[in-house]
């Protein structure tokens, strides 16, 4: 019995340490929403991910719907909040807009998606 409890819980400590090599900064929620439609512009992009990032081998883009960058190019990272990033906004007309990110652990996993929002006046 004592060598199945140790056999038990020697394999649990390699599956949580596998587990935590496994380790994706995946996007857990942004402002403006995935998909939402906003009355009027928004000033800044937010992205909230699950794990810190590397922020200097991040990037967060949005672009109009002729695929021109709006942003300010100005990407930060709150000290405060090292699984965030933001970028900010020039007063955007109405219109579809497309948030594009490539976000990269501290642990070098790197993760991309894009998601799209709606200005309406």
């Amino acid at each position: 019995m004592k060598n199945k409890l140790r056999l038990f819980l020697t394999t649990l400590g390699f599956l949580a340490v596998a587990q935590a090599g496994w380790a994706h900064a995946f996007l857990d929620h942004a402002d403006p929403a995935v998909g939402s439609k906003v009355h009027g512009s928004p000033r800044v992009v937010k992205l909230w991910f699950t794990e810190k990032l590397e922020a200097a081998l991040c990037k967060l883009q949005v672009f109009n719907e002729s695929g021109q960058e709006v942003d300010k190019r100005d990407q930060a990272s709150s000290a405060g909040d090292p699984a965030s990033l933001t970028v900010s906004l020039p007063p955007l007309q109405s219109g579809k807009y497309k948030v594009v990110w490539r976000a990269v652990s501290v642990d070098t996993h790197v993760t991309k998606g894009d998601f799209q929002f709606e200005v309406s006046p």
